[in-house]
């Protein structure tokens, strides 16, 4: 942790922030007091969130605890859609002829949507898709890359009040249909092939060998793109384009309970099957309008670039979270660095973006390739970050280059299970190197040890709330002692995150890293973050992860794998200098029992780093659930590079 406090909004920021508008509305003088009220008065602050959204029938009771904080119910007698939420209710408005999506290929190929002209798509395929008897309840999996026709998918499923369920691209045969059984999808929305990095990947062949022999699955929906050539299952397989042509421009929204699930989302655990998390209409659309309306200040006319697969939890947000704010959602397709590194910042330049969210992961990378290339990103107003905790290199770099040290970085932490974020910068707080402001009203966040006991500032514990909140999910699908299990039985009546966290003196908070990545070492806690920070910092490497392995006199020990810097070799010489940076920074019990080095890291699409898997591959042991790595291929190059490293158990240098 630093603390060094390196930018603090102006008068203007802070007056003409939502946040400020909103508290002073409220006679609220500081977000402390705001805190306090919100965990003091929950039906005053969930009412106020709430009232942030509309209802066709309004509810008769806030919030139900008769099966405890676990299974909180919200908004009940209420009903809405969070299709009316993002689309209906700008009918009419200034906003139905501004721009609500612009999408740019891979290849530059640019097309972009009105409200009126997305609501037009929606309709056609949602018109469609009732065609099919696809109704209420049903549960339809999306299965396509960073296309626009993903966003009409997310918004005419839920308008037909079907259940979404959203599906990384990456995904093959296997991981597809556990999620398939697991839902009990009656339909799946593909296409043809994925283009990337000019290489075309199949989806729809995919997809067919997932749904074979599925008797629950009764519809493929392909959008035929021309890239690869498509079998067709007679009885089964429906073309895009011709089940939405000729359908009305207009089509009815359904009117559903709030607490309807609209939403199921699988989020991999450590081991056995996914995890399916469930939304409800109200609660999704509640808690898109806190997070990123109040407080991380999307306003109408903000134009949103967050580069994620559509299949995780950012991609929904987005698709949901801009139309339902009156922002344009600036969706590219493709990586961000190809065909040149510097494709990020031109996307920015070219579209006047004004809200960029990334990931520290990435970050690194443009360190390392040309920076932004001299790109004009002077449109920026705010930059987000999520997905991995920061390393302080990463951080400054894009303060100082990106941001130019007149922007904030919104660091923004939380997961699928929460259906948004636990802690959050705001426009009216000052900034820390990689740290938070502090927690999101009325979830009662909180750190505490094992045994639920709150920790004091400068102290690391378990992240956890002690509330209900909104957002949450419902549990899990059809499995509600796996639920419990997961996340409230460790500590019994708090919702145990995983994730260590701190405060310091002058109440900034600090996401550590996931506690069963965490190490301890001569009886120390500490988070692999820390660790990897001064890794990267001696120029030598461009990503590391640290992880803990058995040790017959420290119990455990610290094991490094590094990504170097391109044209460093990984010699002895860097090995060492490797090594000892982290002795330097921590001290020698902290002296590596090894340094390798790999092509890559296994990551997901959103670019988490998966230090688990590493770990499993170190010590030979099972790898549970792969499916949600965008590269597979780097289990086998780590492989190799444990076993050709001369001892797990030597020095540094060895």
């Amino acid at each position: 942790m630093c603390a060094e406090i390196v930018w603090s909004p102006s008068e203007e920021q802070i007056a003409e922030s939502n946040l400020m508008r909103f508290m002073r509305a409220e006679g609220i003088d500081t977000y402390e007091a705001l805190l306090a009220r919100a965990q003091a008065e929950p039906g005053w602050w969930w009412g106020k969130v709430v009232s942030w959204i509309d209802f066709y029938q309004p509810y008769r009771q806030l919030l139900d605890l008769d099966r405890g904080v676990e299974f909180a119910r919200w908004c009940q007698g209420g009903t809405t859609n969070i299709v009316l939420n993002a689309l209906d209710r700008h009918r009419g408005t200034e906003l139905w002829d501004a721009p609500a999506l612009i999408y740019e290929a891979e290849d530059g190929f640019v097309r972009d949507w009105r409200y009126a002209d997305l609501d037009r798509e929606v309709c056609r395929l949602a018109g469609g898709l009732r065609t099919l008897g696809i109704a209420r309840g049903d549960v339809v999996a999306i299965y396509l890359p960073n296309v626009p026709e993903a966003v009409f998918a997310l918004l005419a499923v839920a308008k037909i009040g079907a259940i979404v369920m959203p599906l990384f691209s990456g995904f093959g045969a296997e991981a597809l249909r556990t999620r398939l059984v697991d839902s009990g999808a009656v339909a799946i929305l593909t296409i043809d092939g994925i283009v990337r990095r000019e290489r075309a990947s199949p989806m729809k062949a995919i997809a067919d060998e997932a749904a074979a022999g599925l008797e629950s699955l009764r519809h493929l929906v392909c959008l035929d793109t021309g890239v690869l050539p498509i079998h067709r299952q007679a009885g089964r397989d429906h073309d895009w384009a011709a089940l939405c042509a000729g359908r009305p421009d207009d089509a009815p929204t359904e009117q559903m309970e709030a607490e309807a699930p609209f939403m199921l989302m699988y989020t991999s655990g450590t081991s056995g099957k996914p995890k399916g998390t469930v939304h409800t209409h109200a609660g999704f659309a509640a808690k898109l309008a806190l997070d990123f309306g109040l407080l991380m200040d999307i306003k109408p006319g903000d134009r949103i670039l967050w580069m994620s697969d559509m299949g995780w939890l950012v991609g929904p947000i987005l698709g949901y979270g801009a139309p339902l704010l009156g922002a344009t959602f600036v969706l590219a397709g493709g990586a961000p660095d190809y065909p040149d590194t510097a494709r990020l910042w031109r996307l920015v330049e070219k579209h006047r973006v004004s809200f960029l969210g990334v990931a520290p992961t990435v970050i690194r990378t443009f360190m390392h390739r040309g920076g932004i290339g001299g790109h004009d990103v002077s449109s920026l107003r705010i930059v987000a970050s999520t997905g991995e905790a920061w390393t302080e290199d990463a951080w400054r770099w894009t303060f100082e280059n990106v941001c130019r040290r007149r922007l904030p970085i919104i660091n923004y932490s939380g997961g699928t299970e929460i259906g948004g974020g636990i802690l959050t910068g705001t426009m009216i707080h000052p900034m820390k190197p990689c740290g938070f402001a502090g927690p999101i009203p009325g979830m009662g966040v909180d750190i505490c040890d094992a045994a639920g006991t709150p920790q004091p500032a400068g102290t690391v514990g378990e992240l956890v709330l002690r509330s209900a909140s909104i957002g949450l999910t419902r549990g899990l699908w059809h499995d509600d002692e796996r639920y419990l299990d997961s996340y409230w039985r460790d500590i019994p009546g708090v919702w145990r995150h995983g994730d260590w966290a701190v405060r310091d003196q002058d109440g900034f908070w600090f996401v550590l890293g996931r506690s069963d990545d965490t190490l301890k070492i001569a009886g120390k806690r500490t988070g692999p973050s820390e660790i990897e920070a001064l890794l990267t910092a001696t120029g030598l490497a461009i990503e590391a992860a640290a992880i803990g392995v058995k040790d017959a006199i420290k119990g455990e020990a610290v094991g490094c794998v590094v990504v170097m810097a391109p044209g460093v070799p990984f010699d002895t010489s860097a090995r060492e200098t490797l090594a000892n940076a982290v002795i330097a920074g921590l001290g020698y019990p902290y002296k590596p029992a090894f340094v390798v080095a790999a092509p890559d890291l296994p990551k997901t699409r959103n670019m988490k780093v998966m230090r688990r898997l590493v770990k499993a591959v170190c010590a030979g042991e099972p790898l549970g659930d792969t499916s949600s790595l965008a590269n597979p291929e780097v289990l086998d190059a780590l492989r190799g590079a444990f076993a050709n490293m001369p001892s797990k158990n030597g020095n540094a240098s060895s």
